[in-house]
């Protein structure tokens, strides 16, 4: 991004723990989306690899827990970290949230555990 703003990948569980169930990966979803506000407050702009790879599932004829799914939503955090440039990592168990934060890492970006670690923007930057 071209200011001070950053784009921040929010990670945490969305098909862990669930067993497949629609409507636990939907609460789950419902928890990553609760941190974009916040963000977004910050001065920065929140994103979820979800709010990607599932419309490219569907458009493929799947969902999250058909056997495609590995193959679009970890490919799809990944080249979403490329253009990142810190990822907040919420609390769960999730091996893909962890290999975000692990690529995250590799690649020399900011990972925060809490919003409130998150750099605020100056009421200056945000205009």
């Amino acid at each position: 991004m071209t200011d001070n703003s950053m784009l921040i990948l929010i990670a945490g569980p969305y098909r862990s723990g669930t067993d497949g169930d629609p409507q636990a990966m939907a609460a789950n979803l419902a928890r990553l989306e609760s941190a974009a506000w916040p963000v977004f407050a910050a001065g920065h702009l929140p994103v979820i690899g979800e709010w990607i790879a599932l419309p490219v599932l569907r458009s493929a004829g799947a969902g999250p827990a058909d056997p495609l799914a590995d193959q679009v939503l970890y490919p799809t955090a990944d080249r979403l970290l490329a253009r990142c440039d810190a990822v907040l990592r919420l609390p769960g168990e999730s091996a893909g949230a962890d290999q975000d934060v692990a690529t995250a890492r590799r690649r020399g970006l900011p990972v925060y555990h809490d919003v409130a670690e998150i750099p605020r923007r100056t009421e200056q930057e945000t205009v």
